[in-house]
């Protein structure tokens, strides 16, 4: 099932979410439904509460859905380690038409679990740490232009503001 993917605006996009603390069925059901969602944005990741839902979720495929071996689920994502930096172009499912350069970790280890509770390590870099550090803003109320210097993320704001007053946001 598609989920809608909450707007800039949204309270719950700077909500520091909750951790997942239920492994079972219902999970399961979400985390489809999300990667279902994030496939058809289309989207490399998709973050629990940019459909509204307050738990420390992400999803991350790299590919879009073209090799499944690409696709990581992972709940209760922590940095564990970050080297480096890169900086390149970046937007946001719930920022549409917007993009701007910004300066994520090159390379970082994220530990987590997968959706039944066990342990997992993730040793990313290049495009998978940016999304990953990506994700895991989002999961701690954080959005990429929260990363602009104030005039750039003043200007978005600004275009996003008549977007909504004409109905178009």
């Amino acid at each position: 099932m598609l989920l809608p993917i909450l707007k800039y605006g949204a309270a719950e996009l700077k909500t520091v979410s909750k951790p997942v603390d239920f492994f079972n069925g219902e999970l399961e059901i979400i985390v489809k439904n999300m990667i279902e969602t994030m496939y058809s944005a289309p989207g490399i990741g998709l973050a629990a509460p940019q459909v509204g839902l307050n738990i420390r979720l992400a999803t991350v495929d790299l590919s879009v859905g073209e090799d499944p071996g690409q696709l990581i689920t992972i709940c209760n994502p922590e940095i564990v380690s970050l080297e480096g930096e890169q900086k390149s172009e970046e937007g946001c499912l719930s920022i549409p038409e917007f993009t701007d350069v910004i300066v994520r970790p090159r390379k970082m280890i994220v530990r987590g679990q997968d959706i039944h509770g066990n342990e997992i390590r993730i040793e990313a870099e290049g495009l998978l740490a940016r999304c990953f550090s990506h994700e895991i803003d989002h999961l701690n109320g954080i959005l990429y232009i929260d990363h602009l210097s104030p005039l750039k993320r003043n200007l978005i704001r600004n275009k996003i503001k008549k977007l909504a007053k004409a109905g178009e946001w």
